[in-house]
């Protein structure tokens, strides 16, 4: 479900939320939540939780107090205690599931550090809200020109106003520490503003401003992901992925979160297989560790002092071989417990319902190139008498009805012009010889 600023416009062109999270109407927003429990009746006597979640700018969110035990729903946008003055933001959950996210925070339901709500928030409210949030590009942008001149080790990644307008959070990334303290005197002189600065993550970071990752969808971080946990290379090992840093990678620089969501798995299929360092004693010689497939439980083994060929065992004749080891007895070659893999039968998808054939695509197409040197020898063969028909160029039939002209003296045999370009013979005969030239000459003599 999206909300009424994200529909088409009139030129057929999505105008785009451009809240960044802080639309209201459910679905539309990061980190959303469905509250299961909204159409279950409390037991009798029992008073419904008077603490709700409200949702702030890019998934940040709060526990409140409703002491003035105002009428609350699902979606509500409510002014709440800042510091100082008020903020803005709507209600993302409430009833007994806010329970479970307090629990989950480690946040006490009696704690003097839970702020409270003050009323539900009006016009004038909503109209100061959407004033200050629309400065906050600007805002950053000069904030970063100020960083500039001042020439400090910091990114300044995010800027959010409070509800009031009255203050600004800054979100910076820093490698070491940094002194702003200047920083913050010109922050609040450009913009007469109080100024917070609030150093985040690179992991924190991507989740503020949000993105795709390479798999295709929204990155993790900025949707539904809330505790980041530490990766380490070791669960790319464990899932035999190369280490390559620019595919491991996320966007926020770090290694993907994605990592050590099927890392239980791999473990758990792991505890059957042998130790890479296991080596396979054969009456042929040492056997050492090539690669693994976990779910396919296919093992490569190569001979140590032959590695030029590979041999593909299973799990259960590789564990076969180590309990004879064990008892001191040699397996007979690898050659004999080499696993054959069945091959896939080869489906035609060809013409399978009357259409062109699905992988026609797949096959390359090579590009023809003319062969100058075969044009070459095609022209040079045209005056070699030895040449084949074919490759000669025939002149034009000429009419057999037609009686051919006598010959005068003198006169030169017309024909094609380049048949005046072929080389002469080695054994030219002697004009003025009485010699024929051809049978036709020798007949009419």
């Amino acid at each position: 479900m999206g909300c009424s600023s994200c529909a088409t416009g009139k030129d057929g062109v999505p105008k785009g939320c451009k809240s960044n999270g802080s639309c209201a109407t459910g679905g539309c927003e990061k980190l959303s939540v469905f509250d299961w429990l909204s159409n279950m009746t409390l037991p009798n006597g029992e008073e419904s939780f008077n603490i709700f979640e409200i949702r702030f700018k890019n998934g940040r969110k709060e526990f409140y107090k409703n002491t003035e035990n105002i009428r609350i729903a699902m979606g509500d946008i409510l002014a709440v205690e800042g510091s100082p003055g008020h903020d803005i933001g709507s209600v993302s959950l409430a009833g007994e599931l806010v329970k479970v996210q307090m629990k989950k925070r480690n946040v006490p339901i009696d704690s003097p550090e839970i702020k409270k709500i003050y009323r539900k928030a009006n016009q004038k409210d909503i109209d100061v809200w959407q004033a200050s949030r629309e400065k906050e590009i600007e805002t950053q942008r000069k904030g970063r020109e100020i960083l500039g001149r001042l020439g400090l080790k910091m990114k300044l990644s995010d800027v959010e106003y409070q509800g009031d307008g009255n203050k600004a959070t800054f979100y910076y990334t820093a490698e070491t520490r940094v002194d702003f303290r200047q920083l913050i005197r010109d922050l609040a002189g450009a913009f007469s503003i109080r100024v917070e600065m609030k150093q985040v993550g690179a992991r924190q970071e991507a989740a503020r401003l949000g993105g795709v990752g390479s798999c295709g969808r929204e990155l993790c971080c900025s949707t539904w992901l809330t505790d980041f946990r530490k990766v380490t290379t070791s669960a790319a090992r464990y899932q035999q992925l190369s280490l390559n840093p620019l595919k491991l990678a996320g966007q926020c620089g770090k290694l993907k979160c994605c990592l050590n969501f099927e890392l239980d798995t791999y473990l758990d299929a792991l505890k059957e297989f042998p130790k890479q360092e296991t080596i396979l004693l054969t009456e042929k010689g040492p056997a050492v560790f090539v690669k693994m497939d976990i779910f396919k439980q296919h093992l490569w083994y190569t001979y140590k002092e032959e590695r030029s060929k590979w041999f593909l065992l299973t799990l259960e004749q590789v564990q076969e071989i180590i309990a004879l080891n064990k008892n001191k007895e040699k397996a007979s070659s690898l050659e004999e417990y080499e696993y054959e893999v069945e091959t896939p039968v080869k489906v035609n998808f060809e013409d399978a319902v009357g259409q062109d054939s699905l992988t026609r695509f797949d096959v390359p197409k090579t590009k023809k190139r003319r062969n100058n040197k075969n044009r070459n020898q095609q022209k040079a063969s045209i005056g070699n008498p030895n040449q084949p028909k074919t490759a000669v160029r025939q002149a034009p039939k000429r009419n057999s009805n037609r009686k051919p002209k006598p010959k005068t003296a003198g006169e030169q045999p017309k024909g094609d012009v380049k048949s005046t370009n072929k080389p002469r013979r080695k054994n030219n005969r002697n004009r003025n010889s009485n010699t024929p030239k051809n049978e036709n000459d020798s007949e009419k003599k």
